[in-house]
């Protein structure tokens, strides 16, 4: 049975998988003969700061294709991360699925990951995985601005996303700096402008900006003409889109260009935690997330809005074909592991 539930404690989960018990019966004339019962089937524990639905279509069909179990214990991918972080190697989790490359990249720094199989990793480009092949690239995710064209047209939208620090955005723009898709996109300012750049660019947004817990509630209020502009990921227009229907939407997403920070990629990853109890079966699950079945699944499904990173696997077609985005040349190394960016918002007073 699949399940998943809200936080759990871990001590509740059964961390290691029960061996195969030997039942000594003596027999005729004091023999001792085994009897072997069969091993209890595996169960991977997945720590996963993805979206539900994705998570669940995914490890439904996991569970078809292998046969292994996975429960699923559910939040923030920086709370994920941290929490990861702070049981070390006595995390029950097996797996972890987050939907950026930061915190994976901090997993790595502590060296709670283990190397993915190569023959897995070779099948999603280099640029989209850690360097040291210890965490997996599955799916990705644009950053864009979902716009009303009844408050701004599209003409009047900025050349760069640091132009919305600027004094004439002041209640026009929405953003969730509590969101974990955010805190990338501060890291990619600081590392084409510089942190006092960085830094200027959040308290302009500060004063400009109206504030959201989510990018969900950033792109319902732009629909429904509460503000003109807001950045999100490209994610959240298209499932309002499916939602709404395309005839009753008002809304429209803008795509930055020429490499603007605006047009960041953001990678969702996945990793086996070097102190999993089931390696080889959280070898597999990785192998599957990246199988052509799997990212064919999401491509073509009205859930998930993201685009596959196995080559030759097309997007959904509500999606601008991912060869045409022009994002900023900046590495998922270079994205860092979150920790400046959150210092950043801080002293910005937007955390």
């Amino acid at each position: 049975m699949l399940s998943r539930g809200s936080w759990y404690r871990p001590r509740r989960f059964d961390r290691v998988a029960a061996l195969a018990a030997l039942a000594l019966i003596v027999g005729a004339g004091g023999l001792i003969a085994p009897a072997a019962r069969a091993a209890e089937p595996v169960t991977l524990t997945l720590y996963s700061g993805q979206h539900m639905q994705t998570v669940d279509r995914l490890i439904a069909a996991f569970a078809r294709e292998s046969g292994i179990k996975v429960r699923v214990h559910e939040g923030e991918g920086p709370e994920i991360a941290n929490q990861i972080a702070q049981e070390g190697a006595y995390s029950p989790a097996d797996v972890v699925f987050v939907e950026n490359s930061p915190e994976l990249v901090l997993l790595d720094e502590k060296k709670l990951l283990a190397p993915v199989a190569p023959a897995v990793l070779k099948r999603i480009p280099a640029r989209f995985s850690a360097q040291d092949g210890h965490w997996l690239g599955v799916l990705a995710r644009e950053n864009v601005l979902a716009f009303n064209p009844a408050l701004i047209g599209e003409s009047a939208l900025p050349a760069s996303l640091t132009d919305l620090a600027r004094p004439q955005w002041k209640g026009k723009i929405a953003i969730a700096p509590s969101d974990a898709d955010f805190l990338p996109l501060v890291r990619a300012v600081e590392v084409s402008a510089g942190k006092p750049a960085a830094l200027a660019w959040l308290k302009g947004l500060k004063a400009n900006a109206q504030v959201f817990d989510d990018d969900e509630g950033v792109v319902a209020a732009v629909e429904r003409g509460s503000v003109a502009a807001g950045i999100i990921n490209n994610y959240y227009w298209a499932r309002l889109r499916t939602e709404t229907g395309a005839a009753k939407m008002r809304s429209r997403i803008y795509h930055f260009s020429h490499g603007d920070i605006g047009g960041l990629i953001n990678v969702s990853g996945v990793a086996v935690l070097k102190s999993s109890k089931h390696p080889a079966a959280a070898q597999r699950f990785l192998a599957f997330l990246v199988s052509r079945p799997a990212q064919e699944m999401l491509a073509r499904g009205e859930i998930d809005f993201e685009y596959p990173l196995l080559p030759g696997v097309p997007a959904n077609p509500l999606l601008k074909p991912f060869d045409q985005l022009q994002p900023p040349a900046i590495t998922m190394a270079e994205l860092g592991d979150d920790q400046a960016s959150a210092t950043l918002l801080r002293e910005a007073g937007l955390l």
